[in-house]
């Protein structure tokens, strides 16, 4: 998602003054409270729909076969529609957004749309919270949508450009972080409030995503544009130096300027972004820009965030243990991910991907195993399986929080060269959406049918990312954004389109 500092062509790491200021520590602190406002609401809902009294309110069909069917599957109690309706409709409304985020954040710039997306959240979370009817709650679940549609546009790229490159992977996975603190704050929440007399712990869980949003809409009225955004859409190169000064904390900023001025001249050249990322020289970016947001989803950490309560009540907890087996989940996730940030620029992203995946994969195949072994359609685990099987999911989780879960959001948000990064950030952020909603619409239904095999279907989709991040994604990590078309140009595979393309346009010249 951003800019960056460059370098000299042969150069491999950035090259530029400065240091890590406080001015930017605290500016994306701000901005990286999205993420803490998305996984909020990501681990909001698997909690509230495990809650007896909300389910009676809005879902009773779905209660009564919870509580009075004995001879239903395990695996089936929670299958319905209209009830995985409440948790996708967020995502489609998110992907809807995201397209009109694109060009408000490449026009006006990153704060604005920052902005944006914690006003939607603010209404959202009012009406999830003050909902009498399916209906208000829905609603307020499409505007908490269009908050993920602006906040995830804008917020990584707000991080990546601000960030000093040698330090950039560590910045753009507080994103990820604030995530898990996101999911993690929800769970605990939920946990806390389920026993509320009066069965209306349940509106505390949904109005309170209104906290994080407060801060983060008042915050980034303070928050100042990225000196790229300045050159992109204002033509403002005194200002721009001016930030750069602030928050590198030099006066010597002039190269970082003058490659920041020329990769801003490249980009206005460009009227439609859109139509240029299909050109042959961008297929790599293109690519990675699809298949990272799919595989990211794809890993099954849905299972994990969307429904983790009634994942463990599948297994044979009850509602109780299950929300505090969510938030033991949630401390693992969110501990893995600070790890994550602290590695990230020394270890490579490769080394990462390849880590994550194998403990990911390993994990889940034990999970299938264990499952299908020992719990049945109408059986329940005995205690020691049932712990075994949350140790291996928090095992999962800490694969997916190392590896996918921050460097799904990160590598796409440093490749994209400047003149096509708001069409292909948005192109990252919808494929995402579209992926996460087609999940969190039909997993109850694939969790009903496939039983314990949803945990092998999903191993063989990391197989298969595994493989993809090891054969055609190169290793990204200190290389400064405006100079990392460099390894596509290396690459055993992608130099054929980029080297083609680039001797096409010299002979048209």
């Amino acid at each position: 998602m951003a800019v960056g500092i460059a370098a000299t062509p042969s150069e491999n790491s950035a090259n530029y003054n400065g240091r890590i200021t406080w001015f930017v520590v605290l500016s994306c602190m701000v901005a990286s409270t999205g993420g803490i406002i998305f996984g909020y609401d990501i681990g909001i809902s698997g909690g509230v729909i495990s809650m007896e009294p909300f389910l009676k309110k809005f879902f009773p069909d779905v209660y009564t076969k919870m509580t009075q069917v004995t001879e239903i599957s395990n695996y089936c109690k929670f299958d319905s529609q209209l009830l995985t309706s409440f948790t996708s409709s967020l995502y489609i409304a998110g992907l809807i957004a995201s397209f009109f985020a694109s060009p408000v954040t490449r026009t006006y710039g990153r704060r604005p749309s920052i902005i944006v997306g914690g006003i939607a959240f603010l209404i959202g979370s009012a009406l999830g919270g003050a909902s009498t009817n399916i209906y208000m709650l829905i609603l307020g679940r499409v505007l908490l949508g269009v908050g993920v549609g602006f906040a995830n546009q804008s917020v990584p790229l707000y991080l990546s450009e601000m960030a000093p490159a040698k330090y950039r992977g560590s910045f753009n996975i507080a994103f990820q972080l604030c995530v898990g603190i996101g999911v993690l704050s929800a769970s605990l929440l939920n946990y806390g409030v389920q026993k509320i007399k009066g069965g209306w712990g349940w509106r505390i869980s949904l109005a309170m995503a209104a906290a994080p949003a407060t801060f983060l809409t008042v915050g980034a009225l303070f928050l100042p544009e990225t000196a790229n955004s300045l050159i992109q859409h204002g033509n403002d190169h005194q200002k721009a130096k001016q930030i750069l000064q602030l928050v590198r904390g030099t006066t010597d900023v002039q190269a970082e300027l003058d490659d920041l001025i020329k990769a801003s001249d490249k980009s206005k050249a460009v009227k439609h972004p859109f139509k240029q990322i299909i050109k042959r020289k961008y297929r790599p970016q293109l690519v990675m820009s699809i298949a990272i947001p799919f595989f990211q989803q794809v890993t099954g950490i849905n299972v994990i965030s969307f429904y983790a309560p009634i994942l463990f009540q599948t297994i044979g907890l009850g509602a109780s243990a299950s929300l505090m087996s969510a938030v033991v989940t949630g401390a693992v996730g969110t501990s893995a991910t600070f790890l994550a940030l602290l590695i990230v620029d020394k270890v490579g992203r490769r080394a990462m991907f390849s880590f994550g995946g194998i403990i990911m994969f390993v994990s889940q195949m034990f999970i299938g195993g264990i499952m299908a072994a020992k719990l049945g359609d109408q059986g329940v685990l005995s205690k020691g399986y049932g712990l075994l099987v949350l140790v291996l999911i928090c095992i999962y989780v800490a694969g997916f929080s190392l590896s996918w879960g921050p460097l799904g959001w990160l590598v796409p948000s440093e490749i994209f060269p400047l003149e096509i990064r708001s069409a292909a950030q948005s192109i990252t952020v919808a494929v995402g959406l579209i992926f996460t909603f087609i999940i969190a619409q039909t997993f109850l239904v694939m969790l009903c049918h496939f039983k314990s095999g949803i945990f092998f279907f999903f191993g063989v989709w990391v197989v298969i990312m595994t493989g993809f991040v090891y054969l055609l994604l190169p290793e990204t990590r200190n290389l400064p954004i405006e100079s990392m078309e460099k390894i596509w140009r290396d690459h055993w595979f992608w130099k054929r389109f980029v080297c083609d393309e680039q001797d096409y346009e010299k002979g048209e010249t």
